[in-house]
């Protein structure tokens, strides 16, 4: 009996793989196609229909790639193979599309696009637009054997955060892509527009930067400690402005604004955002950035300032800006909670309230 069963599968013709559309694959998709490492080498010669973008990433189309085919591209470079020996990223038979969101594709493994590329993926209107980046930053772990070659950035870290996917591409969380941005810029008004632009459009809340910043050594440039000035003043004018708001939305009693508090001919207790005299409480914005080294000084000064105030009978309610912006309503119940328990406790010690 004869039995018709091919031994392996046919490959597919080379003008079926291009297809007439804009198309990326590794050097080990090709060869799962039958396309050997000679033939791909013809196709990609000066003047041939393939052109080599990256080491072992081969665009199917000659021309100058897209924007999106320049980020998968970078990401096909740094993506680590899969064990199975099959190339990581987009599959075979899924083609990129130009000028438009990248369908589902599989996790690119340890690599993700950061730096100026990510935030413009993030939306932001300070960075410049993918086609004006020369180099796209692609952020892998530190022990990958990879290098920056032609348009890939190598950005190497001891852990990966977790990527955000944004049109079918694995990009970095806004404060660590700031930080790997901000490391390759020296032109302080850019480093100031981008980091103003990341808390304004509520994008992360200053401290998150600052950590990234410090975890990244930058806080010892001058230009950089300037912007994070203004970063830190931006961030505590928005808190500000939602704990108004708050507080007349939720309709909770209209307090004393950023005021002092002192002892009767005795020492300053220190600076609160709002208070209700009658109600002895105390409402305070936790809008800190310090650098590393402070952190510990700071805290423990906070915390020594709401001791203090707390023997002498005030609560004080701690709101941080990402739960105003996030919950108002939980957080203004928790204003309002400690109003009404007010009456339940012993009477708090006169204060003077002092305007700031």
């Amino acid at each position: 009996m004869t039995h018709n069963i091919p031994l392996s599968p046919r490959p597919r013709p080379l003008h079926a793989l291009a297809d007439g559309r804009r198309r990326l694959m590794t050097a080990a998709q090709l060869r799962a196609h039958g396309v050997s490492a000679a033939e791909t080498s013809e196709q990609c010669r000066p003047g041939g229909p393939w052109q080599q973008l990256l080491p072992n990433v081969v665009l199917l189309h000659p021309g100058p790639p897209t924007s999106d085919e320049r980020l998968h591209a970078v990401l096909l470079y740094a993506a680590r193979e899969r064990t199975s020996g099959t190339a990581p990223g987009v599959p075979a038979s899924v083609p990129v599309q130009p000028g438009g969101e990248h369908p589902p594709v599989p996790a690119y493994a340890e690599a993700m696009i950061t730096g100026l590329a990510a935030l413009t993926l993030h939306g932001f209107s300070a960075a410049p637009p993918l086609s004006a980046l020369e180099l796209i930053d692609v952020l892998v772990p530190r022990l990958r054997r990879l290098r920056t070659t032609g348009c890939a950035r190598v950005v190497r870290t001891t852990a990966l955060p977790t990527a955000v996917e944004l049109t079918g591409v694995p990009v970095a969380p806004v404060a660590r892509a700031l930080a790997d941005a901000v490391a390759e810029l020296t032109d302080p008004g850019t480093v100031r527009r981008l980091l103003t632009e990341a808390v304004r459009g509520g994008h992360c809340e200053p401290a998150g930067v600052v950590r990234e910043l410090n975890r990244a050594r930058l806080l010892s440039r001058p230009h950089v400690v300037d912007a994070v000035d203004s970063l830190v003043a931006e961030g505590r004018a928005l808190a500000e402005q939602r704990l108004y708001r708050m507080v007349r939305e939720y309709a909770l009693p209209e307090p004393v604004w950023n005021v002092g508090l002192r002892l009767p001919g005795g020492p300053h207790l220190g600076g609160v955002d709002a208070f209700w005299p009658e109600q002895a409480v105390a409402l305070e914005l936790d809008t800190r950035a310090h650098r590393q080294q402070e952190d510990d000084a700071a805290r423990a000064e906070h915390a020594r300032k709401r001791e203090h105030l707390e023997r002498l009978g005030i609560t004080v309610v701690h709101l941080t800006p990402r739960k105003l912006r996030d919950c108002p309503e939980h957080e203004a119940a928790v204003v309002r909670t400690a109003l009404m328990a007010a009456g339940d406790r012993e009477p708090a010690a006169y204060v003077v309230v002092l305007p700031r």
